[in-house]
């Protein structure tokens, strides 16, 4: 029963702070374009900023704290770093190649390729309520894809498509290794940003229209919201922490709607209701099943 017990307690902290992680990632876009930059300095500032705050808060833990939490933890952690920082770049230059919406509805289809992965690398077959859930929201990204494709361009998508296969890989990997991959993303940072200040030729070409809000981005938005979703893993299958990422396909074209005016079509809207319930629903029913299990194996006192 026992086990039972702290799989549930494991299985609502995994959810509580990824849902974390989902919900501060829905600025991240936002704020990249209130910055009004190009797409090479905003990914070079953004990223180098990220992994100043990743330096500060790991050096607090290890000499402050006194507790030791591996950077790049083995092999396994090379490769999220790497697929992190490729996600990173894809994801960049899909901002400016395509639409908001088109690209946070295309990032959508991410569980559905952390799922896949997780069957076919780690043997972890998502149970039929996930592959429910994973239908009804493919249902809401097709009513959401059919209305707003004319809207991007086809660079842009194929950049969204390949950030999204890339960032469920990264998922998938954190998954199988089981370990602490909290500040792997974080780290990852300084590659993407190396590759920014390279393209625009060193920091005197950087071109910044208003970089306050690349700060705030960079030291505080994707630092919380990376680490919370790359710890996700080590209490929720791939698919359902890649679930919590959809909270942006909500949100992030809402934010811009408020900000830029630029309104979500109705059927936009329906779309992004079908997911959001999709989400919701699923997440319940694990809390639920997690709960009648351990109540099934209680002690009874004899009648």
């Amino acid at each position: 029963m026992q086990d039972h017990l702290q799989q549930a307690a494991d299985h609502r902290k995994g959810l509580a702070i990824t849902a974390i992680g989902g919900l501060t990632l829905t600025v991240d876009i936002p704020l990249i374009r209130l910055a009004e930059s190009d797409a090479w300095s905003a990914l070079a500032v953004r990223s180098a900023l990220t992994f100043l705050a990743a330096i500060v808060a790991w050096s607090f833990i290890r000499f402050a704290l006194k507790r030791t939490i591996p950077i790049i933890p083995g092999k396994a952690g090379l490769l999220v770093v790497t697929l992190y920082g490729l996600a990173s770049i894809t994801f960049m230059l899909a901002v400016f190649n395509t639409s908001t919406a088109n690209l946070v509805f295309i990032l959508a289809f991410n569980p559905m390729f952390s799922a896949l992965l997780a069957w076919w690398l780690t043997g972890e077959s998502p149970l039929p309520q996930t592959f429910a859930a994973m239908i009804v929201m493919i249902l809401g990204v097709s009513l959401i894809v059919f209305d707003g494709l004319k809207a991007g361009n086809l660079t842009g998508d194929l950049l969204a498509l390949a950030s999204s296969f890339i960032l469920a890989g990264a998922i998938t990997a954190s998954r199988k290794a089981r370990v602490d991959m909290g500040f792997a993303p974080l780290f990852a940072a300084i590659v993407p940003s190396m590759i920014g200040l390279a393209m625009v030729g060193g920091p005197s070409g950087l071109v910044l229209g208003d970089p306050v809000w690349l700060v705030l981005n960079g030291l505080i938005i994707i630092p919380i919201a990376f680490w919370c979703l790359a710890t996700g893993p080590r209490y929720l299958s791939g698919p359902e922490v890649a679930m919590f990422y959809l909270l942006e396909t909500i949100l992030a074209p809402v934010w811009v709607w408020m900000i830029f005016a630029e309104a979500p079509t109705p059927l936009g809207l329906v779309g992004g209701a079908i997911i959001v319930v999709a989400l919701v629903s699923h997440s319940l029913w694990r809390l639920s099943s997690h709960r009648k299990a351990a109540r099934t194996l209680a002690p009874r006192h004899p009648v």
